[in-house]
């Protein structure tokens, strides 16, 4: 009679399990970080809601924890489908990793074709309150301000005549008042871009594991499939 190897094989695939959970993991801790972290919580609290900023930040998180618990649950399918072998639960386990699939691209895309809006957002947070505090002297976008010098380890804006304001004066650190090279919109762009670069480097990790666990998926149904239809021949009932 024809032997059954499938069960000594389809363990195997268990640690590429292993890693699908732990790349969900990464998103997710990726995508806390994002939210509370200091330098964009600052921003999203100070941002009017008329910016695009707070929205984005928002959005961000979201999406990065849905895309996590998607990763994770298609991993945990995919498990319990080897070690069951589950034809359902490998479906279930396929769908998932398209659902993330199907996430991944429009965020890919979004990311290159919306590349400077998210820096442009959180720049003008900073000439919306730089510029208040200077008209206005206000002593609660003052904090806000001296707050933000703080966090990004900034001063003020270079001056095209060289020189400081009283801006400057009152909400730098002491140590930074003279620096002339921290200047705070190029610190919150430079502190972007490494940011979004890590970013796209996940995502263009995390979509080439989920189409790798999309084949992985297909491979293990046909496996199980066609296992179940060889367990099945050569077996007779004697009358």
């Amino acid at each position: 009679l024809p032997c059954k190897s499938l069960p000594k094989n389809l363990p195997k695939s268990l640690p590429k399990n292993l890693i699908f959970q732990l790349l969900g993991l990464s998103v997710a801790t990726l995508s806390t970080v994002t939210h509370y972290g200091l330098h964009f919580t600052l921003i999203s609290d100070i941002s009017l809601e008329s910016n695009s900023y707070r929205v984005i930040h928002h959005a961000a998180f979201y999406f990065g924890i849905c895309l996590s618990m998607t990763l994770i649950l298609a991993a945990l399918l995919s498990s319990a489908a080897t070690v069951r072998e589950s034809q359902c639960l490998t479906t279930m386990g396929f769908f998932c990793f398209a659902l993330a699939f199907c996430g991944l691209i429009p965020a890919a895309c979004w990311r290159y074709m919306h590349s400077t809006e998210v820096e442009d957002s959180m720049m003008d947070v900073y000439d919306l309150v730089y510029e208040e505090v200077r008209r206005n002297a206000s002593s609660f976008r003052r904090q806000e301000l001296t707050a933000i010098h703080e966090a990004f380890l900034c001063c003020g804006k270079i001056s095209p005549f060289g020189d400081t304001t009283n801006v400057e004066h009152e909400t730098c650190p002491p140590s930074r008042v003279h620096d002339a090279g921290q200047d705070c919109l190029q610190e919150i762009q430079d502190f972007l871009r490494k940011h979004m670069d890590f970013v796209s480097k996940l995502l263009g990790v995390t979509i080439g594991f989920t189409v790798y666990g999309m084949i992985l998926s297909s491979f293990l149904w046909f496996s199980i499939h066609f296992s179940s239809s060889l367990d099945r021949k050569g077996k007779y009932i004697l009358r």
